[in-house]
Order: structure tokens, then C-alpha cells, then sequence
């Protein structure tokens, strides 16, 4: 635990890249592999079961500091995570010298919690919290809590793995997205040469993400060297094909197949041996269906077949990843989309599976026209993919680019705040905004991006000055602020109490020009709603 403390410090005290990768490296390099594999457990981002509930660590932390629970309640809203306010509240102990392991930690105390009795809990939780110093005890309360975040790039992870096996990242973010277990064994797996690296059936391929176009296309360069494509929305999907099973993961490293289960069943026509990029999309009649649509099937781990009939959908591909078995990654473009052609040719017609369609332009112009017309065609923009880039890892600039359609805009006020997390979690950084009706502000989006760190700072010092009541960590603030909200679309909602939700919502910018009353009204909003349906 106390090397793993002290990564954890050194990756949280830095901005440095370089000082980052470097941290990594030594960790994984020096600690034992049953530790490391833990390490690498927590920040690939997996968790342990959830162990105790938020009221019963306030309890025990106010039994171990004999302060009142209502001031532990108080202590909380004003740091804003529940991880460092018990790490600060507990009797500072300055005699730990030799705290266990992390894996004996974690397996030992840690991932059999939430099925003792309460009181064994409670006696297990202060036996370690007396056992650890101040880190140790805060990373801790992380891990316990479900909350272990720290300022590191799961690539950085990956490139730091990568170096220490020498392989390539590619290999070693492929090897990280598969079944692996938090075993020294399968540490030792992944450190492995890659010339004894094998596939296993329904291991994934690292996603290749597209970079925000900012500039105008005309500085790509020739038309001709890219590819054009519809940028849908739906769920980025892989569709695997390989020593008899069909496996579909999301880009979220889940296993959905349950939930599109006729996507499965038509994947038996496709030959072994093959990976397929695309986008789950609700489909009928040839038209994409919202995004609402397909979130019937998302979560549902039984879809009945009422929800197929009504959130039918499609597998839409724009790549393939392994042809034969063979990867197929480091090939050019044109030479996957050839591939992926011929496999389209042997599909049957009336099968849940499309070929994303190739966009013929011959001038940035021309694109640029059809560009225009995303919005009433259901998509989101375009996607521009030169020919020549092979299918790479992560979010690297230069061959993939997304052209997106502007964002829907709405002015509405700020009615509430909380607190952020991490190092945010001292400041009012979450906002709920209201838009008009009649006389009052009914909530119609929460926000939390958007913003430069100088304008948080004004408006918690805003939030501070001006709060009306408190609901917990919540501030309910005197309705003076205008943003202007940029969001990428909106639909019914009976979970919202304005009946509509919008999807993506962020800050574009801090509207001062404009006084409370000059916001939208909610009759504004749903005039947009039915625009879009129009």
C-alpha cells in the first residue's frame, strides 16, 4: 500500500506527462506483480463491489472521532469528497510504519466487506484506518468509496505497460481491453513478448477516435485523399467474429450482445475470423431513429420482443479490424474499405447490417453544402478518414476528424450549484440552469464543462454570496446568471420536470449582456423540439 500511495501522489502532484510516464514505469517495474496488477485494476478504471453506504462511514467516522454526526454532514459539504473529509476528520496516526500490501488489502478486506455483518465491517474499516498513515489512508477511502480517480490518461497506463514489455501500445491497449484478471499471472500475461501475443476469442481491439475539426476543411488538403462518411448517433460498437463465437463490445469495454440480440443471430453469416467497427443505430424504414429510441435497449439485460419491435436496430460498419484472423490495423484505409466491401457482397438483404455510406463530393464545397444538410438527414455531421492512415489507438490527430453540425443554443439561468470532485471539490462547480414558465424557472439541464478555471472561481464566490438555501451539498442561488447552453439534441422526457431532456448539454459561454428575464422560456424550448420533428 505504501507504493501504491506513493504513485498515486506522484501521478496527482504533477502535469507533467513525462513525470507521469516515468512514475509509471518505476511502479510497475518495481512493485510485486500481485500488487501492480491491483494498481492497474483501479486506474484502467474497474472498481470493487460497493462495500459500506455513505450514511454508515459517516457514522463510524463520527464513533472514532467522537465528533457529532451533523458536524461530519457539515465537514463534508465544505470539501466536497467523502474520501478526503474522513482522511482529514481521523485521528492522525503516526506510528504507521509497515501497512499491508495492496493486495492483501484489497483481497483480504476489501472485496468480502459487503457481505459481512455490519459490525464486522465497521471493525475491519478502523482496524485499517488505524494501520495507515494520512496518503494511505486517503487513497483508501478511495477505493472503498468507488471514487479512485487520479490525473492520469488510461493511455498513459497503456504506453508506460508498453515500454516496460516492449511491445508496442497498440498491442498493449489490445491486450489491456480483454478478459484479463486481477492475477499475478495474468500481469505476467500482459507483460508478455509479443511474440508469444495471441488473441482470445472475444478480446477487442483498442477504438480509434476522431479529433474535433477546428479548422476549415480546405487545409486537409486534396478532397480526393479522404473519405467522406455520415457521422451517426448511436453506439460505437465492435462486432467480433472469431473461433465460433459472436461477441459485440461497446467502446466502454462492456459486452452488449444480450441487449441486440438480432445482431447476434445475423453475425452467423459473417466468416470467422472477422472484427467489424461501427455504430449500433434504431433503424426503420431506411431512416436512422434519436438516440431516445435506442436507449429502451440500453441497460436491459432481457430484451423482450415488444422493445425489438419498438427500438429496432442495425449494425452500421465503417471498418474492419481482422480479416481471417489476421490483424489487419497497420493496412490503409482503402485497403480495409476494399475488404470490408467484398464481405458486404456476400450480406443477404434484409439483415440488421449496413455499409456506412461513402459521401461523393468532388470540392470541399460541395461537402461543405451537404454538411449543411446533417441535421435534417438525423446525423450529427461528417467523419473525414484519409485513405491512407492505418486504424490507430486512442485519439491521435491528423487522419480522423469529425465535421459536426452546430449545436443546438438556449440562454437559460443558474437556480442551483454543488460541488465538484477531485481537485474541484472545494468549489461550486456543478450547475443546474432553468428556463422560463410563466412565472417561475423550471430546471431544464444540468452542465458542468464550459467554463475557464477564472470564471469558476466568480461564479462559486457568486454562489456563496447568493444562496438562497441549502438541499445537502446543494445551494439553491438567487436566479441572476445567464448561460448560454449548447447541447445536440433534445426529446421528450417524463423523467425531466420540464417533459424534455437535451443531450450533451454544456456551457458555451457566460451570457453578461443579458438580465435573468431575457432568458428562454420553456414554450421557447419545446417550439425547437418541434422543429427538429418537423
Amino acid at each position: 500500500m505504501k507504493r501504491f500511495t506513493q504513485l498515486y501522489c506522484e501521478l496527482d502532484q504533477t502535469t507533467r506527462t513525462n513525470d507521469k510516464l516515468a512514475a509509471l514505469e518505476r511502479y510497475f517495474s518495481e512493485a510485486p506483480p500481485e500488487d501492480a496488477v491491483w494498481a492497474l485494476h483501479f486506474l484502467a478504471g474497474r472498481k470493487v463491489p460497493s462495500i459500506v453506504s455513505g450514511r454508515l462511514l459517516g457514522q463510524w467516522v463520527a464513533e472514532e472521532t467522537k465528533l457529532p454526526e451533523w458536524l461530519i454532514g457539515e465537514c463534508y459539504d465544505a470539501v466536497g469528497d467523502l474520501a478526503e473529509t474522513m482522511a482529514l476528520l481521523l485521528p492522525e496516526n503516526t506510528t504507521a510504519t509497515h501497512p499491508p500490501p495492496l493486495h492483501q488489502l484489497v483481497q483480504n478486506r476489501v472485496l468480502d466487506l459487503h457481505k459481512m455483518p455490519e459490525e464486522w465491517r465497521r471493525e475491519v474499516l478502523v482496524k485499517t484506518w488505524r494501520e495507515l498513515n494520512w496518503n494511505e489512508r486517503f487513497v483508501f477511502n478511495k477505493l472503498i468509496t468507488a471514487a479512485f480517480r487520479v490525473g492520469v490518461a488510461r493511455t498513459l497506463v497503456v504506453r508506460a505497460l508498453a515500454n516496460i514489455a516492449k511491445v508496442s501500445p497498440a498491442v498493449m491497449a489490445h491486450r489491456i481491453m480483454g478478459t484479463w484478471n486481477p492475477t499475478p499471472d495474468d500481469f505476467r500475461q500482459l507483460l508478455r513478448p509479443q511474440e508469444t501475443d495471441q488473441k482470445e476469442p472475444g478480446q477487442p481491439y483498442p477504438f480509434y477516435l476522431a479529433s474535433p475539426l477546428q479548422e476549415e476543411p480546405e487545409t486537409l488538403g486534396n478532397i480526393s485523399d479522404w473519405l467522406a462518411e455520415w457521422k451517426w448517433d448511436g453506439i460505437r460498437a465492435q462486432l467480433i467474429r472469431r473461433q465460433g463465437q459472436i461477441i459485440l463490445w461497446s467502446r466502454g469495454e462492456e459486452m452488449v450482445a444480450e441487449r441486440f440480440p438480432e445482431l447476434v443471430e445475423a453475425a452467423k453469416c459473417i466468416r470467422d475470423g472477422t472484427v467489424l467497427d461501427g455504430e449500433i443505430l434504431a433503424w426503420r424504414d431506411e431512416q436512422p431513429l434519436r438516440f431516445g429510441v435506442l436507449q429502451q435497449r440500453i441497460g436491459r439485460k432481457d430484451v423482450s420482443a415488444t422493445i425489438r419491435e419498438e427500438a429496432p436496430v442495425v449494425f452500421q460498419t465503417f471498418d474492419i479490424l481482422e480479416w481471417n484472423g489476421e490483424d489487419i490495423r497497420e493496412q490503409p484505409l482503402v485497403e480495409r474499405r476494399q475488404k470490408l466491401e467484398t464481405i458486404y457482397q456476400d450480406i443477404s438483404r434484409g439483415l440488421p447490417f449496413r455499409l456506412s455510406q461513402r459521401i461523393d463530393a468532388t470540392s470541399w464545397e460541395d461537402l461543405a453544402k451537404l454538411q449543411a444538410e446533417a441535421r435534417e438527414r438525423s446525423v450529427e455531421g461528417i467523419m473525414l478518414k484519409r485513405w491512407s492512415s492505418p486504424y490507430q489507438v486512442g485519439r491521435p490527430r491528423g487522419d480522423w476528424w469529425k465535421w459536426k453540425i452546430d449545436p443546438y443554443l438556449i440562454d437559460a439561468v443558474l437556480i442551483n450549484a454543488q460541488p465538484g470532485s477531485g481537485r474541484r471539490a472545494s468549489l461550486f462547480t456543478d450547475y443546474t440552469f432553468g428556463v422560463w414558465e410563466k412565472d417561475e424557472l423550471v430546471p431544464v439541464a444540468k452542465a458542468y464543462s464550459g467554463l475557464s478555471d477564472d470564471e469558476i472561481r466568480q461564479v462559486d464566490a457568486f454562489v456563496r454570496r447568493n444562496t438562497l438555501e441549502k438541499f445537502g451539498p446543494v445551494r439553491m442561488v438567487k436566479p441572476e446568471l445567464v448561460f448560454e447552453l449548447a447541447f445536440e439534441a433534445l426529446a421528450e422526457s417524463t423523467r425531466h420536470k420540464a417533459g424534455i431532456a437535451l443531450r450533451f448539454p454544456r456551457i458555451n459561454r457566460w451570457r453578461r449582456d443579458k438580465k435573468a428575464e431575457e432568458a428562454d422560456t420553456l414554450q421557447s424550448v419545446r417550439d425547437l423540439l418541434k422543429a427538429t420533428k418537423a
